[in-house]
């Protein structure tokens, strides 16, 4: 594929490289970054149309303030890649997201340029404040400049940020990215707030006091007279000036030169914090992304000249999608079934419900928090709220689940997708804690699903089930391809199931690498080993008589999660601790994710790194026999 030509681009290294241009050259600097930016995302794949809309404000930022000294936060991070490129990656760019390749978020490890890590939403200005308190107090660090998206800002925790730091009133540069869409179209009143300070009025109007007089003389007049006309007919001050900021803005995110002359007066006015509003176009300058619903938030690898993208046909159906599907109908035929997710109506599969069912379905925006308290209140009223919300982000929601919901003993049903290790987006986004998590708080039940099939009658007996909370977990990505049930059949909670029985090796698989199990019970019939597969389904209540038999009449048992160090392993050891059966008799091993975080690669290569694929799972076996891989073999030939 031929690369695009990139003249002035070629001369930038680094951001000081970006100082030494004119204004003209930044400008096509920027296109020119813009066309590498789609040339290297058609290879790698990712998020394409984030980075598009802040082509512009990356040249500007970068020109204008003295990174890495200045702290720049990115929010979220996945809008990074034209920042990647104008700090010294541009080399490694089309290794983006790949084994052993750049990150597609911002990482501390990976360049001075990457001064705080990201991948979820809302931390930007808490860190940026915190870079800035550093400074104040002495330290080595210059300015901070935080860079939030209108979507992330509805969160919380950016409201607690822009509340202390308008309380703290320290030297801050928050710019919100305001493109009107997140991942899926943002919603909420601040939402409404936002786009209607993009009016015309407002647009002159809150070019702030102090920051008119470094504008040029005619720009200066209009936002003088702009602000006493104004002033006569609103509330002179936006939220954002209530809480203590400077307010600029809306400006245009696209034009270069109005971007350097307001990034240069504010750095050479502001005496406290300041907000800087740039409306920007997701997917800006690629058409099939500006054209795209959600602007080609996510993509995989791509034609650059038809925007097609090169996904595989997919030999079975997706987790997500069976999940939407299934749920859907269900509602059909129980109308106390509600949906609820955070931002991701599209990436949960929860958007086939929406479609069909708008007024059941509620996006809340990036708002965790708010999601399962929500959902909370909504089961208290009788209702069957249906909480999908990836493992990772559940995260966010986690002191609501345990004082919201377990401790009300609501029955809110958790849907958490995906779940264990994800790929390309790495280990910010890998749902390794959410057994641990969930099975310690009281009241909750957590079921996993090991296969397509399976999550149908899971999601049944979820709707079923009325006393108190419960959690489904299931992976990212296809099936494995079984006949799919009609209707979900209502399993018994708590308990688990044999697929087959063997009298040497019990593997007890939780979750969706049942299939790993079954290879390797394989491998060790093929050793001449008896092998029985058990599925627990539950790992909270536990099946403690599947537990029990397997103990009794086994000489090795062991388990295999998807899951962190003291999940479901933990809670098989605990129980056979508590009753005695560690005693030797029957040799127990527990295979889960390792202590550490696994670097992005494709999840076969991350479950080889964490020691998790069939043979590894084969070895274990043998070696809580006793007895090696290589041993084992000898007596075989003897």
């Amino acid at each position: 594929m031929d690369r695009p030509e990139t003249p002035v681009l070629d001369r930038v290294v680094y951001p000081s490289d970006l100082r030494r241009l004119t204004d003209a050259e930044l400008a096509t600097c920027a296109d020119e970054l813009r066309a590498e930016v789609i040339s290297a995302v058609s290879e790698t794949g990712g998020h394409l149309g984030s980075s598009l809309g802040v082509v512009e404000l990356s040249v500007a930022i970068h020109a204008v303030f003295n990174t890495p000294y200045d702290k720049l936060v990115w929010d979220v991070g996945h809008q990074c890649y034209p920042h990647k490129i104008l700090t010294g990656r541009r080399d490694r760019i089309r290794t983006l997201r790949q084994k052993g390749g750049l990150s597609g978020f911002t990482k501390r490890a990976e360049s001075e340029y990457d001064p705080f890590g990201a991948a979820h939403s809302s931390t930007s200005i808490s860190a940026a404040l915190g870079f800035a308190m550093a400074s104040d107090l002495g330290e080595a660090t210059g300015d901070a400049i935080a860079v939030i998206g209108d979507g992330s800002i509805s969160a919380g925790m950016a409201y607690e940020a822009l509340n202390n730091a308008g309380d703290l009133g320290k030297r801050l540069f928050v710019v919100l990215n305001d493109n009107e869409m997140s991942i899926a179209p943002p919603v909420g009143a601040m939402s409404r707030y936002l786009t209607d300070l993009q009016s015309p009025l407002a647009t002159l109007k809150d070019i702030a006091d102090g920051m008119a007089q470094h504008l040029p003389e005619p720009i200066r007049q209009g936002a003088e007279r702009a602000r006493e006309l104004v002033t006569g007919h609103q509330p002179s001050a936006t939220l954002f000036e209530h809480l203590g900021f400077t307010y600029v803005g809306p400006i245009d995110g696209h034009d270069m030169g109005e971007l350097l002359t307001t990034l240069r007066a504010a750095k050479a006015r502001a005496d406290g914090p300041i907000l800087i509003h740039a409306v920007t176009v997701k997917g800006k300058g690629y058409s099939p992304a500006e054209l795209s619903d959600d602007c080609y938030h996510g993509v995989a690898k791509f034609d650059v000249a038809t925007g097609q993208q090169k996904k595989s046909a997919p030999n079975a159906p997706s987790y997500t999608g069976v999940f939407g599907k299934t749920l859907l109908r269900m509602a059909e035929t129980d109308n106390r079934i509600v949906g609820v997710t955070a931002a991701m109506p599209g990436g949960t599969g929860i958007a086939t419900m929406q479609k069909a069912m708008p007024r059941r379905v509620f996006d809340v925006g990036i708002a965790e928090q708010h999601a399962v308290t929500f959902s909370a209140g909504m089961a208290a009223g009788g209702l069957k709220p249906f909480c999908a919300i990836y493992s990772s982000f559940l995260q966010r929601g986690y002191d609501q689940v345990v004082h919201d919901v377990a401790l009300q003993n609501l029955p809110v049903r958790f849907m958490i997708d995906r779940a264990g290790l994800v790929g390309a987006d790495g280990p910010t986004h890998a749902g390794a804690f959410d057994i641990g998590y969930l099975a310690a708080l009281p009241n909750m039940t957590v079921m996993a699903c090991a296969d397509e099939a399976e999550l149908v009658h899971m999601l049944a007996t979820a709707a079923a089930h009325d006393d108190g909370p419960v959690a489904l977990r299931y992976p990212r990505g296809e099936g494995t391809g079984v006949d799919m049930p009609e209707t979900g059949e209502v399993l018994p909670i708590g308990k688990g199931r044999i697929l087959q029985e063997g009298s040497d090796i019990a593997l007890l698989s939780l979750g969706a690498h049942l299939e790993e199990a079954k290879d390797a019970a394989r491998a060790l019939e093929a050793r001449g080993l008896s092998v029985t597969i058990a599925d627990a389904r539950f790992a909270k209540p536990l099946d403690t008589e599947l537990v029990d038999g397997l103990m009794a009449n086994h000489n090795a048992l062991i388990t295999v999660e998807q899951g962190a160090t003291l999940g479901f392993g933990g809670i098989v050891l605990h129980h056979l601790a508590a009753t005695g059966q560690l005693n030797g008799r029957c040799a127990v091993r527990t295979m889960h994710l390792p202590d550490r975080f696994i670097d992005q690669a494709s999840p076969a290569d991350m479950y080889a790194d964490a020691g998790l694929t069939a043979d590894d799972i084969a070895t274990q076996a043998l070696d809580a026999l006793g007895v090696t891989v290589g041993q084992f073999e000898e007596k075989s030939r003897a």
